[in-house]
């Protein structure tokens, strides 16, 4: 990457802390928010790394996310628990129910967790990783705003929708994987579209409702879902359990409350865990585990095979060890964030995307 500014994993995390408090996020939610960054970063996951920091800035200085609200958990039934967001970003509710849900799952066989009121502009898989660390199961689920067309339709309706899935591994990372219920997720056309490039055929319709392979014209259109009517239904599924369920927002009621146009949704979040020992009679979790890994090894026994955490987890070695390059135009932005300065904007998020660029000492996203 040209004009880029290579950066360790703890340079990471300690900009993106300093940033959020000089910009008055309490230390609490620096410190959970730097930690999902830095995340993204290590598995290479740049449109979740430090690209995302515009948004939580812009999320706070919108009025629209509290910098310092403590997440409360209550119980509402034996196997759920709830964790109240009270409109904070969602790393710390997470972080802060991780454990819970964790030991209630160990103990019930399955739990569930309902975050409510936590604005979200993260990765999934972080979550349901700390689950399969735990040996569980994981799973979870969360809407956005609306940004995506339901198949044989050209109106933005449904979120990206994602939806992450972790299964435990014996002296292994586990399996894990992480996807949008449309063609791309939202940043990574965000990222061609500041990196000058096109996007592939079937991620997106225009304004006009015509297909596009122009980033402008998808933010400004409708992305489509993956796989037509099948992407669509899961999409579908996904508003459900992310919203109703929880009684929490559709996405496009998301996207109505956002009314500063932040590009940071708020909104609710399913994640299930489940102990796979008290799924079967005298479980065995090392039976279990192993009979898994025969899928797996038949995967892989196939040239061009790869399971799905693979990638990430090479980026990880290899970023523990060589760090990461950040646009030189995002440092300078992160830079201006710790010396206190609000980066200048200009409708940052018209279209919902972000560029950036030098202008008069200052970085604006654009």
């Amino acid at each position: 990457m040209s004009d880029a500014v290579r950066m360790s994993l703890a340079d990471v995390h300690r900009s993106a802390k300093a940033a959020l408090l000089a910009q008055r996020f309490g230390a609490s939610h620096a410190n959970a928010i730097a930690n999902t960054v830095t995340m993204a970063e290590r598995d290479e996951c740049r449109h979740h790394g430090l690209f995302r920091l515009p948004f939580y800035m812009n999320g706070l200085h919108s009025g629209q996310a509290s910098p310092d609200a403590e997440p409360e958990l209550s119980v509402l039934a034996p196997a759920v628990i709830k964790v109240d967001a009270k409109y904070g970003f969602s790393p710390l509710a997470l972080e802060r129910g991780a454990e819970p849900l964790a030991a209630l799952a160990k103990k019930m066989g399955i739990a569930a967790m309902a975050v409510n009121n936590a604005l979200n502009v993260a990765a999934l898989w972080p979550e349901v990783e700390r689950l399969a660390e735990h040996g569980l199961v994981g799973f979870a689920f969360v809407a956005a705003s609306p940004y995506v067309a339901p198949a044989g339709g050209t109106k933005p309706l449904f979120g990206t929708n994602p939806m992450a899935f972790a299964w435990p591994r014996n002296g292994k990372p586990p399996v894990v994987f992480d996807q949008a219920s449309s063609a791309s997720a939202r940043g990574e056309i965000q990222l061609r579209l500041r990196d000058g490039r096109t996007l592939p055929d079937g991620w997106a319709i225009g304004p006009d409702g015509r297909a596009t392979n122009d980033p402008a014209q998808a933010l400004a259109g409708a992305q489509l879902p993956f796989g037509g009517f099948k992407g669509s239904n899961i999409a579908m599924m996904v508003e459900l359990l992310a919203g109703p369920l929880l009684g929490d927002v559709l996405s496009f009621e998301a996207g109505e409350r956002d009314k500063a146009n932040t590009g940071a949704p708020c909104g609710g979040e399913l994640v299930i865990a489940i102990d796979p020992v008290r799924c079967m009679a005298n479980g065995d979790r090392a039976r279990q585990l192993d009979h898994a890994e025969l899928l797996f090894d038949k995967m892989l026994a196939q040239d061009g095979v790869r399971l799905p955490s693979d990638r990430r987890y090479e980026a990880r070695k290899r970023t523990e060890a060589e760090g990461v390059l950040v646009p030189k135009s995002l440092h300078d932005s992160i830079e201006l964030y710790i010396a206190g300065k609000r980066v200048a904007e200009r409708n940052a998020y018209e279209g919902d995307h972000l560029t950036h660029r030098k202008d008069a000492g200052q970085a604006v996203a654009i």
